[in-house]
């Protein structure tokens, strides 16, 4: 028999077939064909030895994303650009680089302990994708994905290499994702692109206190399993202290940036009252810090409680007289007892990793109760600028590894006060030329002005440093202008 002819005869068999099929539907009753539906893909079933299971991209009565589709989407992007023939590209983080993922009815292969397994991508397209929507072309396209290996890994497949897959899928997606800053208008979140490019390796302070935040950061971030067998919620508080201008706020964006969190900047002054507190905390996500600037001068939570609470019952008294009602005034405030509930109460347990950051200029102003351990676990105090912290400036600005005019500034960073905003700030760039020479004069000057003063202020209690700070600033003028 020819090939054409041999081909022709499969054909007309399978239509042959085809056709009694449709014949039996038709004249039999729907409850038999549905058995023999039934029981013969449990026949094809015993002899095929392979196993399917499929991830849908929305799953729930409310339609929700599904974690599980977007985990194995990241983990699958690298080995879809190495193996697929048919790509799908988009734009990227920051809109600078192409995302390559797999395109409809496309496979690749995957290897897990020796084991190979099948990923495959489709989509199913109801009946009324056909007709044109205006409004919603896409509303009734259901993506997925297909897992396909041999039955004999059952047990492999679905226990080890399913949490492997989830795992790195949400490790690759927090890697890759674009982090957010975002600040509260009353008692909703708002958004902007964090872009702050401080790190660690730019900020000016000790060294050795530097490499023990970084080792802090790091155990905090790998401590999940520890945290969930002590029994404590997965989160650290931290106080940093000092003086303006020591690189409080910068060192919270280092650390964001270190460990790729999202920024939540809370400004107490825009809740409301309590209520509104716990409904912003609940929404902050995992992998976050939450940052109270200044919690020295946000709303009345510091000082003595007790001269507060008589503070708040004398204003109360006097509002009372003026018509106004007890309830409504204690509705529209956020009480201590509501922040370190806040911090470190049973709604601070609503998520995992994160951080809780307050700063403070004036850390002897702060209730005890607010920053005791447990609270704020690690206290970080930032000070005036030391001689390490003027190298790594000079690196920065200048781009200098040592000077013969170092020594001397060496002497005076230890008679004085001085902190590295105003050591950055003569040692910034004010023209084309970076002559390192005249921007350490200039922060020689300032600094034995700023000695001159100490000694000034020893003797005569009545100094004010306003001459001093103009003969500083003239004289810097003086400097960078020649």
């Amino acid at each position: 028999m020819k090939p054409g002819e041999m081909f022709a005869h499969i054909g007309s068999i399978v239509a042959s077939l085809m056709f009694v099929w449709a014949m039996f539907k038709q004249f039999f009753p729907y409850q038999l064909s549905n058995q023999i539906e039934k029981h013969s893909q449990r026949l094809v079933t015993l002899v095929y030895p392979y196993i399917q299971i499929t991830f849908h991209e929305f799953t729930g009565e409310r339609l929700m994303r599904s974690e599980a589709y977007s985990a194995i989407e990241n983990y699958l992007s690298s080995k879809a650009s190495t193996q697929a023939k048919r790509l799908k590209a988009d734009i990227g983080k920051n809109n600078q680089s192409l995302v390559l993922s797999m395109d409809d009815h496309e496979e690749v292969a995957d290897e897990f302990n020796g084991v190979k397994l099948w990923w495959a991508y489709g989509k199913h397209i109801s009946k009324s994708q056909s007709t044109i929507s205006f409004h919603h072309p896409m509303s009734d396209e259901k993506r997925y994905y297909k897992l396909t290996f041999h039955k004999s890994n059952r047990d492999l497949i679905l226990g080890r290499y399913l949490s492997h897959v989830l795992k790195e899928g949400k490790a690759i997606k927090v890697k890759n994702r674009q982090r957010k800053l975002y600040t509260n208008s009353g008692a909703y979140w708002s958004h902007v692109v964090f872009e702050h490019p401080a790190t660690f390796q730019t900020l000016a302070m000790d060294p050795k206190e530097k490499e023990m935040i970084i080792d802090d950061l790091i155990t905090f971030s790998k401590a999940g399993e520890f945290y969930a067998r002590i029994g404590r919620a997965w989160k650290r508080g931290y106080l940093l202290y000092g003086p303006p201008g020591t690189g409080k706020s910068t060192m919270i964006a280092a650390m964001a940036n270190f460990l790729g969190y999202d920024l939540y900047d809370l400004e107490l002054t825009a809740v409301k009252d309590n209520t509104e507190l716990r409904k912003l905390l609940i929404e902050t996500s995992s992998k976050s810090i939450i940052v109270i600037e200044d919690i020295d001068c946000s709303l009345d939570l510091t000082g003595q409680r007790r001269k507060k609470k008589e503070e708040v019952e004398e204003k109360d008294q006097r509002q009372k007289q003026q018509g106004m009602q007890e309830r409504e005034v204690k509705s529209s405030q956020v009480t201590l007892s509501g922040l370190l509930n806040f911090i470190d109460g049973l709604w601070s347990a609503c998520g995992g990793e994160r951080l809780i950051v307050f700063t403070t200029n004036y850390v002897e102003k702060l209730d005890p109760a607010l920053v005791r351990k447990g609270r704020m676990d690690k206290h970080i105090e930032l000070s005036y600028c030391g001689y390490e912290a003027f190298k790594l400036l000079a690196r920065n600005y200048l781009n200098i590894e040592s000077h013969n005019l170092f020594g001397r500034i060496c002497e005076l960073l230890k008679e004085t006060k001085i902190t590295p905003a105003e050591v950055a700030e003569h040692l910034m760039p004010k023209n084309a030329f970076r002559d390192a020479d005249l921007y350490l004069k200039s922060l020689i000057q300032a600094l034995e002005l700023a000695k001159e003063d100490a000694r000034k202020s020893q003797h005569d209690p009545h100094w004010t440093e306003n001459d001093s700070e103009d003969k500083a600033t003239e004289k810097s003028t003086n400097y960078t202008s020649t």
